[in-house]
């Protein structure tokens, strides 16, 4: 077989294969790809994380792989602490087998945020940080979205990064230059949505995104739907972040639905083509799925698919 790939568990070879007896699988001259992987989903196909279901939660994943999408983190909402911590059992039995997607670990993305830039979030159900929370759930959480400027934020960093594996990411914030500085010296290292929920790029108070895209440390999360970012910043994100890069969907319940009426967070939502809102028209979250992701970044960058695929496979899974 000429350009094909061996693989077992593991690949074998990549180029000229003598089969020698193999099942021969033809791709038909689509692309095969490295699974790709979402560490920030609330839902899908009419279901999300946080309902409080565990067939739901399972049929999102499910319903993932369709999209290339092999393992996810099932994201939370800012709602009540119970049913976040629902979710966060749910997503801990379902993490001892495979449905379809693997599910990696939880997101909890909230509630503690500045309700500033709240976003599509519930302004009645924002906390200050709770580090023993998070360490409580441990063996479940991959990510948290953190304000770092609220009170008790940079201690929640320390004591999070230092008696857990769970990575603490800087999103829905106010945070300037000096406090997100200070809580990626702290331990933080990651960024949800970029740009978004956030004070824009400026030149003498470089916020958050002046921070996060000078420090190499930090991953930092794009939703490529050109909708929530003008596709004209693609390259010049690709090309300052590289391997810090990750494609996200941020996608809701509406994902793989028709336009219409939908929730999120208890929030009514919406869907008209890729633009999701509340009612008094905040963004609020997507439908994008992560083929589609790969697609439009590298019809906005120009680069090879593998480069594009690569920031929703390989630096997600880093």
């Amino acid at each position: 077989v000429d350009g094909g790939i061996l693989f077992d568990e593991r690949i074998l070879k990549i180029g000229d294969i003598c089969t020698g007896g193999a099942e021969v699988i033809d791709a038909n001259g689509a692309y095969v790809i490295p699974g790709l992987v979402d560490v920030h989903i609330h839902g899908y196909k009419g279901f999300d994380t946080s309902d409080g279901s565990l067939d739901g939660i399972k049929s999102i994943s499910e319903a993932l792989t369709a999209n290339g999408v092999t393992s996810w983190c099932p994201t939370t909402m800012t709602v009540s602490m119970k049913d976040i911590q629902t979710a966060l059992d749910q997503t801990a039995e379902l993490m001892k087998g495979i449905y379809g997607a693997r599910i990696l670990g939880a997101n909890v993305e909230g509630p503690f945020i500045n309700s500033k830039y709240k976003g599509a979030q519930s302004a009645e159900f924002i906390k200050r940080p709770n580090a023993d929370f998070i360490i409580k759930n441990k063996d479940r959480i991959k990510l948290v979205t953190l304000a770092p400027e609220v009170d008790g934020g940079i201690e929640f960093i320390k004591r999070v990064t230092s008696e857990t594996d769970v990575n603490v990411s800087v999103g829905h914030t106010a945070a300037n230059l000096n406090q997100t500085c200070a809580a990626f010296n702290a331990g933080a290292r990651h960024v949800t949505h970029l740009f978004n929920a956030m004070p824009p790029l400026h030149h003498r108070e470089p916020g958050v995104v002046g921070a996060a895209l000078a420090d190499d440390r930090v991953y930092c999360e794009l939703i490529a739907d050109t909708f929530h970012i003008n596709p004209i910043l693609f390259n010049t994100l690709g090309k300052v972040l590289q391997d810090r890069l990750v494609l996200i969907t941020d996608c809701i319940r509406a994902g793989g639905m028709p336009d219409g009426e939908y929730t999120l967070g208890g929030q009514p939502v919406s869907v008209r083509g890729i633009e999701c809102r509340l009612e008094d028209q905040t963004v609020a979250g997507s439908i994008l799925t992560m083929n589609k992701a790969v697609k439009n970044f590298m019809d906005a960058v120009g680069c090879p698919i593998w480069e594009a695929v690569k920031k929703a496979s390989l630096n997600p899974a880093r």
